[in-house]
C-alpha cells in the first residue's frame, strides 16, 4: 500500500494534462512510470464506463528513450484493467498505429512519443475510434478521471490501487498480443497511389527519417513504385542528432546538400514519428509546409478531378482560401490542434486538411496527420505531371499571387506569459499596425487579419513553453516587419 500511495504522490508533483498534440513532458519530471501508468488507468477506466473495453486496446511507440518501456508499462495497467492489449512489437509511426486503431475497428489507442518535441521530451497520443486523434471532450475527461484516480484510487477504480500484470505473464496469459501491422498499412497506401505513373519516371528520391521511424515504410512504397530510394540520418539516435526531430529549414541541410550532390527529384524528411514531412524540391529550396497544402490540394482538384473544401488550422496559409474559392470551394478555419482539423474534415467531407507545420491528411485515408502517405502523394504529382515541384508551385503563383509566411518564438517565465496573456486577450489590446484591419479573431490566440489579405497571429503552444508568432504577406520583407511590430509591442 505504501507503494501504492507514494506512486499516486509522485504523480500529483506533474499533472497529466493534454495539449494540441497530446501529453508531453520531460522524461523524469513529467514522464514517469507513475504519470504513465495513471494516466493509462484513467483511460482503462474510461473504456469500461463506456462500455468499449470489449473491443480491446492498441499501443504503439517511435524511438525516443523510454518509448518502448512505457509501451509495456502501460500495457501491464491495460491488462490489469481486463482489457485485452495489441502491442505493435517495433518502433511504429504514429500514422501507423492510427491506421491499426482503424483497421481493427477499435476504439482507442495509444502512441507513445513526444512527435517533433526536443529529445528529452516523451509524451503519448491518444486515439478514438476511427483511428482520429483523441478530441478535447475525450481528453478532457480522461483528465478526469486522472484526477479522480490521483485523489482516491480506491473509489474511482473500484480497487486499492493501480492494476497491473507484468508484461512477460501478460503475454502467456494470452492478455498481450505483438502484432506486426506493417504490411496492411503500405498496401493501403499503395492502392491509393497511380503507382503505375510513379514506375514509368525512374525518380530519384532521397529520404531522411532525421532518426525517427519512418524509414521502413517510406522506403517500401518507394520502392515498390520503382523509385530510386536513399536513405540518410536512419540510425536509431534518441537524441536525433542533437537536434530538434522537426523537418524545417533549419534542420535539413544535410538533406539539402545530399539533393544538390545526387541531382535528386525530391528530398522527403519527416519529424520523429512521422506524422509531418519536411520537402526540398528539385532547386535545392525548403518547401514550406504550406506550399505543400497548396499544390496537393490545387492537384487532387485540378489534375485528379477530385471536389470538396479543405481545411486549415488558424495559422496556415490563405492561399488554401484563394484556390477553394477558383473551384467553387470552401476553406474552413480551425483552432491549431488536428483534432479540430480531423472534425472539420469529417463534418464537411473536405478533400484536404493540414497545418503550416508540416501535417496534413487526405481523404480516404487515416482521419490524421501522415508524413509518409503525404510525401508518397506528392512523389505521385510529380509522376503524373511530369513537372518539378519548382515549376508546379511557381505555375500556381503565376494564377493565385504569392504569400510568404513568417515565424518567430518567444520563451518567458511564467509571470510573463501571464503579462502577454492579459495584454493580448484579455485586455485584448493591439500593436499600431502599419495596415487597415478587416477583423479581429480570439478563436485561438490573437488574429489580425488585414484587408490587403495578409494577416498576423499570435498563441500560446500547446506543447512547449513558447508563445509562437505567424505572419503571412505577400512578401517576406513584409512578413518579418509585421512580426517585429508584434514582437516591439509585446516587449520581446
Amino acid at each position: 500500500m505504501g507503494a501504492i500511495l507514494e506512486s499516486i504522490a509522485l504523480a500529483k508533483r506533474e499533472p497529466v494534462r493534454f495539449g494540441t498534440g497530446g501529453w508531453r513532458a520531460i522524461i523524469g519530471d513529467g514522464f514517469t512510470k507513475e504519470n504513465i501508468r495513471l494516466l493509462t488507468a484513467a483511460v482503462a477506466q474510461k473504456m469500461i464506463d463506456d462500455d468499449t473495453d470489449g473491443y480491446g486496446f492498441v499501443i504503439g511507440y517511435d524511438r525516443r528513450f523510454l518509448s518502448e518501456l512505457a509501451a509495456k508499462w502501460a500495457a501491464e495497467v491495460m491488462t490489469g484493467m481486463g482489457i485485452r492489449t495489441k502491442l505493435i512489437n517495433y518502433e511504429a509511426p504514429t500514422p501507423l498505429i492510427m491506421f491499426t486503431v482503424k483497421d481493427y475497428r477499435m476504439h482507442c489507442g495509444m502512441a507513445v512519443t513526444a512527435s517533433h518535441n526536443p529529445a528529452e521530451y516523451n509524451g503519448i497520443k491518444l486515439f478514438m475510434k476511427g483511428g482520429r486523434d483523441a478530441d478535447e471532450v475525450f481528453t478532457a475527461e480522461v483528465e478526469k478521471y486522472i484526477d479522480a484516480i490521483s485523489e482516491n484510487p480506491a473509489e474511482a477504480l473500484k480497487k486499492p490501487g493501480i492494476p497491473s500484470i507484468p508484461y512477460d505473464k501478460a503475454m502467456r496469459m494470452g492478455l498481450v498480443d505483438e502484432i506486426n501491422p506493417m504490411n496492411q498499412y503500405v498496401d493501403s497506401i499503395l492502392r491509393s497511389l497511380n503507382v503505375d505513373a510513379i514506375r514509368s519516371k525512374n525518380l530519384k528520391v532521397v529520404v531522411d527519417p532525421m532518426f525517427g521511424v519512418s524509414k521502413t515504410a517510406l522506403q517500401t512504397v518507394l520502392m515498390t513504385a520503382r523509385c530510386t530510394v536513399d536513405v540518410i540520418n536512419e540510425r536509431r539516435d534518441a537524441l536525433f542528432g542533437g537536434r530538434l526531430p522537426a523537418p524545417n529549414v533549419k534542420t535539413l541541410s544535410f538533406l539539402t546538400s545530399y539533393v544538390e550532390e545526387h541531382n535528386s527529384d525530391i528530398g522527403i524528411a519527416t519529424d520523429g514519428d512521422a506524422d509531418r514531412l519536411g520537402v526540398i524540391d528539385d532547386k535545392c529550396e525548403f518547401l514550406h509546409p504550406n506550399k505543400i497544402l497548396v499544390i496537393l490540394y490545387h492537384y487532387l482538384l485540378k489534375t485528379k478531378g477530385w471536389h470538396g473544401p479543405c481545411v486549415r488550422n488558424i495559422a496556415t496559409t490563405h492561399m488554401l482560401d484563394r484556390i477553394a474559392a477558383k473551384f467553387g470551394e470552401a476553406c474552413y478555419e480551425v483552432p491549431v490542434g488536428f483534432k479540430y482539423i480531423s472534425s472539420k474534415m469529417a463534418e464537411t467531407n473536405s478533400v484536404i486538411g493540414g497545418e503550416s507545420s508540416g501535417g496534413l491528411t487526405v481523404r480516404g485515408h487515416i482521419q490524421g496527420k501522415d508524413g509518409i502517405y503525404a510525401a508518397a502523394l506528392l512523389v505521385e504529382m510529380i509522376a503524373v505531371t511530369g513537372r518539378k515541384l519548382s515549376e508546379i508551385y511557381k505555375d500556381i503563383e503565376s494564377e493565385f499571387g504569392s504569400f510568404e509566411m513568417e515565424e518567430s518564438n518567444l520563451s518567458f517565465s511564467v509571470e510573463r506569459k501571464a503579462q502577454v496573456m492579459n495584454t493580448l486577450l484579455e485586455e485584448k489590446l493591439l500593436p499600431d499596425f502599419p495596415l487597415e484591419i478587416e477583423k479581429v479573431s480570439y478563436m485561438d490566440g490573437c488574429k489580425v487579419y488585414f484587408k490587403n489579405g495578409g494577416w498576423i497571429i499570435g498563441r500560446f503552444s500547446g506543447t512547449e513553453p513558447l508563445m509562437r508568432i505567424f505572419c503571412e504577406m505577400p512578401t517576406m520583407q513584409e512578413a518579418r516587419a509585421m512580426i517585429k511590430v508584434m514582437k516591439d509591442f509585446l516587449g520581446f
